[in-house]
């Protein structure tokens, strides 16, 4: 796959840098990207990608609803954050986490493997001409407080949108789906609101590690190794019973009751009206930044003329 870079003529040392670390990489989890090319006409740069048939995440979700049960919500989790982990572990941070740089190479749930599923975009979603701190790039229901309020971007902000994919997996819809997408949501998240939860439809030990990973406040929230040993527990007790265990038993409780009810809301998703201007791909954030925003108490941040 061919991803082309608009007004990339002229590429900073640094991006093409990060291009090559991650080219021709054999490290599960990540897309491959074999390297990097130049469109004569126009100067602007491509990216060779490994295609991806199934899609990104929300395609795949929609194909696969009927049969993608608690089980396999578990499964996709684990093997997202695996990938996460192995970014962290190289002291890496993603910088637009969201399902949109997460896809597949295998349409059906059938044939889905740990092989299947890669995590894309590592940083490459900035604007590739701007090495300051200034401009934000990426999806606001996505982004943690921190990066909007244009702070530094740790791992820590990558484990809140891996939250924010928590919730995506486990209710099929995007979170902030009934609000527009603009300043007045960015006030709403430095005040702490987060997506809605029916507790009916999402197990108590899940939404207890989601909230964990969109804490407001970076240091609360969980490593990817923390979060991958828990998430790794929750599928061994969902699958591994065993008698006697009180935290399986009440763990495989909690998911069996979800799954319940999700094969009885099946559609339930497909119901939702979302707003008009609610958006899902990266963007500059600065163009949200009204001057209610700029007077919030939570925002340290400065627009250049």
């Amino acid at each position: 796959a061919l991803k082309c870079l608009n007004n990339s003529q002229n590429l900073t040392d640094k991006f093409l840098n990060e291009v090559k670390e991650y080219s021709i990489s054999k490290k599960s989890g990540i897309l491959n990207v074999y390297g990097i090319s130049q469109n004569p006409d126009t100067n602007n740069f491509i990216i060779v990608l490994e295609y991806a048939e199934g899609g990104s995440y929300c395609s795949w979700i929609n194909n696969n609803y009927k049969d993608f049960n608690w089980k396999n919500k578990i499964q996709t989790l684990l093997y997202i954050i695996e990938g996460l982990k192995e970014i962290h572990q190289n002291q890496k941070v993603h910088h637009d986490l969201h399902p949109g740089n997460i896809l597949f190479l295998t349409k059906s749930l059938n044939t889905f493997n740990r092989k299947s599923l890669f995590i894309s975009d590592m940083g490459l979603c900035e604007d590739v001409n701007n090495t300051s701190e200034v401009k934000t790039y990426g999806v606001i229901s996505y982004l943690a407080p921190e990066v909007i309020r244009n702070e530094a971007y740790t791992q820590a902000a990558d484990v809140y949108s891996f939250g924010m994919i928590m919730y995506f997996t486990a209710t099929g819809k995007q979170p902030f789906i009934h609000c527009a997408h603009d300043h007045h949501l960015i006030l709403d998240i430095f005040d702490g609101i987060r997506p809605e939860i029916n507790e009916l439809e999402v197990p108590k030990c899940y939404v207890d590690l989601m909230k964990r990973c969109w804490d407001s406040n970076p240091d609360n929230r969980p490593n990817t190794t923390e979060i991958h040993e828990l998430i790794e527990s929750f599928y061994n007790f969902y699958n591994l019973y065993k008698k006697g265990d009180s935290n399986a038993i009440e763990f495989r409780k909690q998911f069996i009751e979800a799954e319940i009810y999700r094969k009885s809301h099946l559609l339930d998703s497909f119901k939702e009206i979302k707003h008009q201007r609610v958006i899902y791909t990266s963007q500059l954030v600065s163009k949200f930044f009204t001057k209610d925003v700029l007077k919030s108490e939570y925002l340290s941040y400065a627009i250049l003329d």
